[in-house]
């Protein structure tokens, strides 16, 4: 994900494609957001509570209210608070056995659903917005793909 984000100027980070859709810098506080709301579910069995949510309301939902109130952040910002959520999640995932990925709660329409479950989600829902933001540094970048991100042949 960093790799994606590498050395982007203030402008890109807030660039918006067209008017439907987010920036990469909301999609990368999407990604802290969307993970920071799996560790109160997984970690702490509860929902985000007011303060978090009026925290990470904006980046959760993207849409609209995220292309108002995000933006005007640099790089640095984006990246400490991916690094703080994620710093979190490893040490919780170390704090914990194997056992706990399959223990169940109510996900989704409250069906039954094992941590593995959820936490694949976390990281399909990243790997997806991953792709978004290289697909739109290449459209800001105006060429083919941006500078640092290989073809698929130099991989």
């Amino acid at each position: 994900l960093l790799e994606q984000a590498a050395a982007l100027p203030d402008e890109q980070l807030d660039h918006l494609f067209d008017s439907e859709s987010n920036s990469i810098g909301a999609l990368l506080l999407h990604i802290a957001a969307v993970e920071t709301a799996y560790q109160a579910a997984t970690f702490e069995h509860r929902d985000l509570n007011r303060d978090e949510l009026q925290q990470w309301e904006a980046a959760l939902t993207l849409g609209d209210v995220a292309r108002k109130e995000i933006r005007g952040n640099d790089l640095d910002y984006y990246l400490k608070r991916l690094e703080g959520v994620r710093g979190k999640t490893l040490a919780e995932f170390s704090r914990r056995g194997d056992d706990w990925l399959d223990e169940e709660g109510p996900f989704w329409g409250d069906q039954p659903a094992n941590n593995y479950f959820k936490w694949f989600h976390v990281f399909e829902d990243e790997i997806n917005h991953r792709v978004k933001i290289r697909w739109l540094r290449t459209r800001i970048a105006g060429r083919p793909r941006a500078a640092g991100v290989r073809p698929p042949s130099a991989r």
